[in-house]
């Protein structure tokens, strides 16, 4: 954990183990490094990528604000399987939030991934390990060979739960809005 905090604190790129499946981890806050997720899963420049945060305070740095929304759903759904869309503050990386004005914010489960987050002190990518546009990956030994070839570490936690993402609900409007169902049914969610 040491060694991929160090990674990740130096603005390089570690494979991760989520819940259910596999994520690459970077500084959230170092458009360098951003910038290195979008290449290795050749992730088009228009699509945001996720954050990951230990705690809600965490926010605080990430948001301009937390509709009453969002709280019902973190205090049903976090950590877990649930990414909110929330209104991102001017200073986060555009290359992060794709210029969009909005993050997406999750709280992980998986007991590796929010240490490595508590450890790095600092909110972290959490976008699927693979290459754009193929499915997610629940164990390591079925990682796109040129995708490991280009990150600097991966942290095997063995075979993971598998199945799909997380759920992500739009909180930036007058309704949640569920933008993509993933591991949370949108019936739950509404």
């Amino acid at each position: 954990m040491a060694r991929a905090c160090d990674i990740i604190g130096r603005g390089g790129v570690v494979i991760f183990p989520a819940k259910c499946l596999y994520g690459i981890a970077a500084d959230a806050l170092n458009p360098a490094a951003v910038a290195r997720v979008f290449e290795v899963k050749r992730r088009p420049k228009d699509n945001p990528i996720l954050v990951l945060v230990n705690e809600r305070k965490d926010l605080d740095r990430l948001v301009k604000r937390v509709p009453e929304r969002a709280v019902a759903l973190m205090d049903r759904f976090w950590p877990g399987g649930v990414t909110i869309v929330f209104e991102a503050v001017d200073e986060l990386p555009g290359v992060l939030t794709a210029h969009t004005g909005k993050i997406g914010i999750r709280m992980p489960q998986h007991p590796v991934a929010r240490a490595l987050i508590k450890q790095l002190g600092t909110p972290m990518t959490g976008t699927s390990a693979n290459i754009s546009g193929a499915r997610g990956i629940n164990r390591v030994q079925d990682l796109a060979p040129d995708l490991v070839a280009k990150v600097d570490m991966v942290l095997d936690a063995g075979e993971l739960k598998g199945g799909k993402g997380s759920t992500v609900v739009d909180v930036t409007g007058d309704t949640v809005k569920v933008l993509r169902e993933g591991e949370v049914a949108g019936a739950d969610i509404l």
